[in-house]
């Protein structure tokens, strides 16, 4: 504490996420439990933010604030509330860069949660989500929140330019994530999305989101089965992950009711009606990525996995 009273530093943890979550391009996400990232911030007297170690990364990430997801989310939170003091940081990756599964987002949310603690009367959840668009859009060009909105909230939420939805879901449903040890950019997963769309496409996946929520909402299983399934964006991206139908197609044979690339890639997802099914198809999808020379990483996580936490 500081002579004043004032909390004067926190730490905080938020999870890995899959973004897109197959049929919610940019909107739809779900956290995973057991893999994240670590920010520790300090509360300082200059009125500035300022980022002085960043570990866990063989990749020179930015030390300029206004260029890191994490320094660019507190600058914009020190603007908009015209805070006198400003906010030092350490950032500790344990998501790896290029992954898919949200690694920029989740600095810049765990960065958000510890500077939180530190205002003299802290925001809900919720109201940190503009300031963790403006530190993603950094790394990824866009104001998109589907790694975001999980992060912030746990679970699977649907994230809206202006709002954060959260998605009931089954206790017992569970994800599978398998992570190959390959880097796939942001910047280049979504180029290839560029061109033309036929508008039957649109239709079939409205209707496959449409088919997930109502799935998820009222727990029905079958219907989320018969949605899970992008027909936009996986063609498209499926050629820049070597391996990749065989280890889709390994987890839907493993029973999985949909499967897809998490966020830009590389990483694949599944969806499973219990822990046991996802335990079960994790070894048949890494053998997949092994097949076509890539080890892995494997993730089992309940779907209504928790938010980013204080530690």
């Amino acid at each position: 504490m500081s002579e004043a009273g004032h909390i004067t530093a926190a730490r905080a943890f938020s999870p890995a996420s899959v973004g897109n979550a197959a049929v919610g391009f940019d909107i739809l996400g779900h956290a995973i439990a057991g893999v994240g990232d670590t920010v520790t911030v300090r509360r300082i007297a200059s009125p500035q933010v300022r980022i002085v170690a960043i570990r866990g990364t063989t990749v020179d990430l930015p030390l300029d604030a206004a260029d890191n997801t994490a320094g660019a989310a507190l600058i914009a939170l020190r603007e908009a509330l015209a805070l006198p003091f400003g906010f030092e940081l350490e950032i500790d990756k344990g998501i790896a860069l290029g992954s898919g599964m949200g690694g920029s987002a989740a600095s810049c949310v765990a960065a958000l949660i510890a500077a939180n603690a530190l205002l003299d009367t802290p925001l809900p959840r919720e109201a940190l989500y503009p300031f963790a668009l403006t530190g993603e859009a950094v790394a990824s060009g866009g104001r998109h929140g589907d790694n975001l909105g999980p992060m912030l909230l746990g679970g699977l939420v649907l994230s809206t330019a202006d709002r954060l939805v959260r998605i009931p879901v089954p206790s017992a449903w569970h994800s599978l994530l398998v992570h190959p040890e390959a880097v796939l950019e942001t910047r280049r997963a979504r180029a290839a999305l560029q061109g033309s769309y036929a508008l039957s496409a649109f239709v079939e996946q409205s209707a496959n989101l449409a088919l997930v929520l109502s799935g998820c909402f009222s727990g029905d299983a079958a219907l989320v089965r018969a949605g899970l399934r992008d027909v936009l964006v996986e063609p498209r991206r499926a050629g820049l992950i070597v391996g990749f139908d065989a280890a889709r197609d390994a987890a839907l044979a493993a029973g999985a009711m949909g499967a897809s690339i998490s966020g830009a890639g590389p990483s694949v997802f599944a969806w499973f009606d219990s822990q046991a099914a996802a335990q079960a198809a994790q070894a048949g999808v890494q053998q997949a990525f092994a097949r076509a020379g890539f080890d892995s990483q494997a993730w089992v996580s309940p779907l209504d996995a928790p938010g980013a936490q204080l530690l």
